[in-house]
Formats: C-alpha cells, structure tokens, sequence
C-alpha cells in the first residue's frame, strides 16, 4: 500500500452562533474556522479528514447546517461518526438532508483514499456512556469483509474500554462490548481505531491495535488532575500518516494559556451513565 495522509478531529461541539449556547466553555465556532484555515493553508492536502463524534453540542439541526456550512469549502472528504452530543435526526436533516429512517444510527464504511474506513454508531440517546448493539458487531463483520486488500481504520466515538478498572463506565464502551469489539477485529488488518468523547490527546496499544483520542475544539480536561475533571482551555486535531509499516499520529495543538475552565467533582464525575 502507499502511504496515506489524512487528519482526525472530534469533539467539535459547534452552536449555530445565532442561538446562545450557555453549556459551552470555550468558542467552538472560532476554534473551528482556526482549524478550517489550518487545513486549507496546507501544502501537502490529505486524502480525508474523519471526525469521531460530538459534532454539535446539542444535536439540533439549525447547529449541524452551520457545522456543513463551516466545512462545505475546505476540499477535503470528510467521515463522520455520532457522539453523545448528537443527534441522529438532526444530523440526518441538518447535514444529509435525510428524512427518513430517523432514529437509524448512523454506521457506514467507505474506501477513501486507498484506506477503508469504518464507522460505528455508540451514541446511546439520553445517555453519556456508549454503547454497540447486536446490528453493530453484524455490521462490523460484514464491513470487514469489503476490500479485503485495503488497511482498515475503525472510527467510534466511545474508545474500547483498555481494562477492567483503569476507566469509570461513562469514559468508554463497556467492558462486553469492548471485549466483542476486540474479538470482531482481530486479524483483520485493523490499522488503528479512532475516537474522541474524553477530551485529551492520547494514544493507546491495545489488542495490538492503536487506539486514538483527540482532545477536540471544545475544552481540554487536565491529565495531571485527580478526584474529578478539571477542564482548562485546550483544543486540537490530528495529522494521521499510514504508512506500509503502520499508522503515526502527529498531535497538533492549538496556542493555548491552559486557563482553567470548571472542575467538576469526583462525585459529579461518578454519578455520569
């Protein structure tokens, strides 16, 4: 295979500046056009850009038509995936123009670039926790059979869960669904998974397989912070380049005095489902 360039943003978290939006913590809107004309302003154009999830921050249709507007003249195909932020209906009117089938969730795979990317839907309505149905794991076996030839990228919102205690039950997908999600790529030239939903930049080995997380446009949460979140100003995307040997990812961070945003306390973070 050729080696592949593409980038990985999340957590967008964009209002329809015309509605005040007093859940944000930053200004997704100005974080976003930053990262448009970063984008544009590139020499060497990626094949595509995925973006795993929370793309509104509350799923109405007029934020999704703005979101479309935003990246309508960028040039680069976007893949998108669903978050607990959003809404299928208002993501299906607001982005695809799509008024049928409403409440479906939102799983597809397309080859891109040479690369075959495959998106699950763990977006659980009412919920901040994620999760992957029976339809999901069937859909994923039969996506993984399509170009056999190709290096595979999943994109879910809800990273695997990487163990039985390192993560609280809100942060990723359940320890059942992880465990089947696991067994469901295994051997299948699987080249990474990428996701988003906990707002850091992290990258984990697991199963063999690379795991992404971006920290997104929305807010940073503190690494270095116990007994809670603490969200500071912070944002970001993802240069990815896969390549014959394997994928690479470069973090590529927005300028930010990592003022602090709120904290939220552990009980808070706990009583999350």
């Amino acid at each position: 295979m050729a080696t592949v360039s593409f980038l990985h943003l999340t957590d967008l978290h964009v209002s329809d500046p015309s509605i005040a939006d007093p859940d944000l913590l930053s200004d997704t809107d100005a974080t976003l056009r930053r990262v448009v004309d970063m984008i544009a302003a590139m020499k060497d154009r990626p094949a595509f850009a995925v973006v795993s999830g929370d793309l509104t921050n509350h799923g109405d249709i007029a934020s999704y038509r703005h979101l479309r507007a935003r990246l309508s003249g960028v040039g680069v195909p976007f893949v998108y995936a669903l978050g607990n932020h959003d809404t299928r209906a208002g993501f299906y009117r607001g982005m695809l123009d799509r008024d049928h089938d409403l409440d479906e969730p939102y799983r597809h795979d397309v080859l891109v670039g040479g690369v075959h990317v495959v998106v699950l839907d763990s977006s659980v309505p009412g919920r901040i926790g994620g999760a992957l149905d029976e339809a999901s794991f069937a859909f994923l076996d039969r996506a993984l059979e399509n170009h056999p030839g190709a290096a595979k990228i999943v994109v879910v919102h809800h990273a695997p869960a990487l163990d039985e205690t390192g993560q609280l039950a809100w942060e990723t997908l359940g320890q059942e669904d992880s465990a089947r999600l696991g067994a469901a790529i295994a051997g299948r030239n699987v080249a990474g998974i990428l996701c988003g939903h906990v707002h850091v930049d992290r990258v984990s080995l697991w199963n063999g397989v690379p795991v992404v997380i971006g920290t997104g446009l929305h807010n940073s949460f503190d690494p270095l912070h116990s007994g809670g979140l603490r969200a500071v100003a912070g944002a970001g995307f993802a240069l990815c380049t896969l390549r014959p040997a394997g994928l690479g990812v470069t973090f590529v961070p927005l300028p930010s005095d990592r003022r602090e945003l709120g904290i939220l306390t552990e009980a808070t973070v706990r009583a999350f489902r």
